[in-house]
C-alpha cells in the first residue's frame, strides 16, 4: 500500500492518473476506463491551453467547456462528458485531493438547460408504483419518494436537515424550524443553501437553486417512509444534524447529489429505465423524478400555479398568493391530487 507522501506526490503529478488508477482498482471495464481517460485529457488539454489547471478550475470553467463541446457534439453527448468530469471531482473532493466539486452546480445546470423540453421516458403512475416497491433499502427508499412527492431537486434534498421536516411523530432532539410551526406533515426547501458556505454550520456540497423558500406538504405515503428511516438512522457526522445520511463508506455524512445520483442510477439500471451514454430522453434519474411530478401533478391539478409554487419556481408575488391561506389552498390540492405510490 503507497505511503502518504507517496499518494500525495501521485495526486500533484497527474491528478487525472491517480483518478484512472482507481477507476481501474474499482474493477470498471478497459472500454470505460478509456471513456474517462478521453475526456479528462481533452478538459485537461482545454484548461492548459488558458494557463488553468484541473486542481483549482471553478465551475466557470467546467461551464465553459461544456459550452464548447455543443459545438461539435450532440447533447446526449453533452451530457455523459460532464457526467464523467463530475465523477472525476466528486470522487477527488471526496478523498481530500482537491476541496470542493465545481461540476455539482454545472451538472444541475445541464439538467434544466441543456434540452430546455426533451422528450422524456413516458412513465406512468403504476410503473413508478411497481419500481418503488422494488426498492427495499429504507434510505434509497426515503431518498426515492421524496424526490418523487415533492418535486424537489437532489441538491435541495441533500441539504435538508431534520429541523427542516414536520411531521406527527416528533423526532427525538429536533425540533422543527419556525418556519414550520404551525404546518404540520411539512417540509421546508430554503433558498439559502449555497455549494461551499456555512448554513446551519456546515459547508454544504451543493445549491439550493429555488427563487423563494418552500413549504412542501409530506401526505401519509411519504411521511411513513421518512419515519422508517428516522427509525434507523445513523448517527449524523455534523452538528447540522443532516436528514439523509450515507450508510455505506461515508457513514453517517451527508448525503451529496452524486451519491443520489448513483442510488437512483443503480435502481433503475435494474428496471431497464437507465443506459450508459443515455440522455435525458430515456434515462431515470433523480431529475428525472423532478419532472415527473410537475407533469403528473400538474395534469392531475390543472393548476400550473400549485406546481410553480412547490417546484419553487415562481416569484414573491406569486407566492404570496398562495401562502396567504396556505393550509386551505396549497395542503388541499396536494392532498386530494397528489398520485400514490405505495
Amino acid at each position: 500500500m503507497s505511503s502518504e507522501p507517496d499518494r500525495s506526490s501521485a495526486i500533484e503529478d497527474d491528478p487525472v492518473a491517480y483518478f484512472l488508477e482507481d477507476v481501474r482498482f474499482q474493477g470498471k471495464s478497459e472500454r470505460t476506463h478509456d471513456a474517462y481517460e478521453r475526456v479528462l485529457r481533452e478538459f485537461e488539454a482545454y484548461l492548459d491551453e488558458r494557463g488553468l489547471d484541473v486542481r483549482t478550475a471553478n465551475h466557470r470553467d467546467c461551464m465553459a467547456w461544456i459550452h464548447r463541446l455543443r459545438s461539435s457534439v450532440g447533447e446526449s453527448t453533452v451530457a455523459t462528458y460532464a457526467s464523467y468530469l463530475h465523477r472525476f471531482y466528486d470522487y477527488m473532493s471526496q478523498v481530500g485531493a482537491f476541496e470542493d466539486n465545481p461540476m455539482t452546480l454545472v451538472l444541475e445546470e445541464i439538467d434544466e438547460s441543456i434540452n430546455t423540453d426533451p422528450q422524456r421516458r413516458d412513465v406512468s403512475v403504476p410503473a413508478m408504483r411497481s419500481f418503488v416497491a422494488t426498492i427495499g433499502h429504507p434510505l434509497d427508499r426515503a431518498v426515492v419518494l421524496t424526490l418523487l412527492k415533492t418535486g424537489m431537486r437532489a441538491g435541495e434534498l441533500c441539504n435538508l436537515d431534520v429541523r427542516d421536516v414536520h411531521l406527527d411523530v416528533a423526532i427525538d432532539g429536533a425540533p422543527h424550524r419556525a418556519q414550520l410551526e404551525g404546518r404540520p406533515n411539512s417540509v421546508y426547501v430554503d433558498d439559502s443553501p449555497e455549494q461551499g458556505q456555512s448554513y446551519n454550520g456546515e459547508r454544504r456540497t451543493a445549491s439550493n437553486k429555488r427563487k423563494r423558500a418552500t413549504t412542501i406538504p409530506i401526505d401519509p405515503e411519504l411521511s411513513t417512509v421518512l419515519e422508517q428511516w428516522l427509525a434507523i438512522r445513523p448517527d449524523p457526522q455534523s452538528d447540522a444534524d443532516p436528514l439523509f445520511l450515507s450508510t455505506s463508506d461515508e457513514w453517517g455524512c451527508r448525503l451529496t447529489p452524486d451519491m443520489v445520483h448513483h442510488r437512483v442510477e443503480s435502481h433503475a439500471r435494474r428496471r431497464g429505465w437507465y443506459r450508459s451514454g443515455g440522455g435525458p430522453e430515456e434515462n431515470v434519474t433523480p431529475h428525472y423524478f423532478r419532472h415527473f411530478f410537475t407533469t403528473h401533478l400538474r395534469d392531475r391539478t390543472g393548476d400550473r400555479g400549485v406546481v410553480k409554487y412547490l417546484r419553487g419556481d415562481v416569484a414573491q408575488d406569486v407566492i404570496d398568493t398562495y401562502t396567504h391561506d396556505w393550509g386551505d389552498r396549497v395542503r388541499e390540492v396536494y392532498r386530494d391530487h397528489i398520485y400514490k405510490l405505495l
